[in-house]
């Protein structure tokens, strides 16, 4: 009886670490984008949309089998299947919901003017690669507005640090900023271009990658912060 006991157990165990092998790799994957050990390709679109995916619906699966195995011992695997059953759910019902959130977002380039996209300028040499395609404007991103005013540069680097960027430098015509993303190093840059009368904005990801219409969020947030920044 304790033989089969400790067997069960040892399955219990061994399930539990299959429903947390999901989380567990977006963690390491996520940690090794930050210390430069991997790529955003490999880390974020490898690793944690692929292999993480679907390791969560084996979780998934593992988590369901614990709980038939508890049924028989609920004293002593109960534990196990209710742990595996919620870090397994969550898994896969934030994979599904982020999922969801790249398909449906647009592209990370907005642009408030589409006839004369402002540049990145010093930023020319960093931003080389093929980026994130041909900008959108206020069509599939209604938040991404023009001022129909010329805003203080000062106002215009304040806005920028409300959406969360660091502010590289501003002057009379133009405000610069970055912002790297927490988990997985995604760098989204932004300028604010001041003319007599109009200030446009611009925001773009460095890279080519789905990141859930982030960019437009972000637009959204520096056009919303400059009408009340005065």
């Amino acid at each position: 009886m304790a033989r089969t006991s400790a067997k069960g157990r040892g399955v219990a165990q061994a399930l539990l670490i299959v429903a947390v092998a999901s989380p567990v790799l977006v963690l390491l994957s996520a940690l090794g984008v930050r210390a430069g050990l991997l790529s955003l390709e490999t880390g974020w679109s490898l690793l944690t949309l692929q292999v993480a995916w679907w390791l969560a619906w084996a979780g998934s699966a593992a988590a369901l089998v614990a709980v038939v195995l508890a049924l028989k011992d609920l004293r002593r695997l109960g534990l196990f299947a209710l742990v595996a059953v919620l870090i397994a759910g969550a898994a896969l019902a934030g994979f599904v919901w982020q999922k969801g959130r790249l398909a449906a977002g647009p592209v990370e380039h907005v642009s408030t003017d589409l006839e004369e996209i402002p540049g990145f300028g010093d930023l020319r040499d960093q931003r080389r690669g093929p980026g994130p395609g041909p900008a959108i404007g206020a069509e599939v991103c209604p938040g991404a507005q023009p001022v129909m005013r010329q805003v203080a540069p000062q106002t215009a680097g304040w806005a920028l640090e409300q959406a969360g960027f660091r502010v590289r430098g501003f002057g009379v015509q133009r405000a610069d900023g970055t912002r790297t993303g927490y988990w997985f190093g995604v760098t989204h840059d932004a300028v604010i271009r001041i003319r007599p009368g109009r200030t446009d904005i611009r925001v773009a990801a460095r890279d080519g990658l789905p990141h859930g219409g982030e960019a437009c969020r972000l637009a959204t947030r520096i056009s919303a912060a400059l009408r009340t920044g005065e």
